[in-house]
C-alpha cells in the first residue's frame, strides 16, 4: 500500500515530520468527527481507522495514509468521523501546520490536493 509519504525525498518526509506531534491514540477513539470544524489532520503511522459517514462505514486507512486533509484543504466542516479499529501511532498536525506546510512545500501542497481530490471523487456527497 502506498505511503503519503512515499513522493517525498527523506529530507522532505523530516520537515513534513517536524511540523506534527507524534501521538498514540487506543483503539475506539475517534479523533476526527463529522460535521466539526476542520482543526486537525494525522498522518497514519501504524494501525489502521474507520471512515464513517452518517454512522456507516466508507473507508479504512492505515499506516502510511493521512485523514482530516480534505475540510483543512476545502475549507469546510468535516464530511466524516474518524475511528480508531486498532491503538494507533500518527502524527498530529493542526490546521495552521497543514497550512504552514502547504505555504513552504509546493510538493506538500500538491500531493495534499491529489488526495484530496482523489478521495473527493469517490466520495462525493
Amino acid at each position: 500500500m502506498a505511503s503519503f509519504f512515499d513522493s517525498f525525498t527523506p529530507r522532505e518526509v523530516a520537515q513534513i515530520s517536524a511540523h506534527g506531534r507524534r501521538v498514540k491514540l487506543p483503539q475506539g477513539w475517534s479523533p476526527i468527527w463529522e460535521d466539526t470544524p476542520a482543526d486537525k489532520a494525522y498522518i497514519l503511522l501504524e494501525g489502521s481507522v474507520s471512515v464513517r459517514r452518517d454512522g456507516k462505514e466508507i473507508a479504512q486507512l492505515g499506516s502510511g495514509d493521512i485523514v482530516g486533509e480534505a475540510a483543512i484543504v476545502g475549507h469546510t466542516l468535516r464530511t466524516a468521523s474518524i475511528v480508531a479499529l486498532t491503538p494507533l501511532v500518527a502524527i498530529h498536525f493542526t490546521d495552521t501546520d497543514v497550512t504552514a506546510l502547504m505555504a513552504e512545500m509546493p510538493s506538500f501542497r500538491d500531493k495534499l490536493q491529489a488526495v484530496v481530490d482523489e478521495r473527493m471523487k469517490g466520495t462525493a456527497r
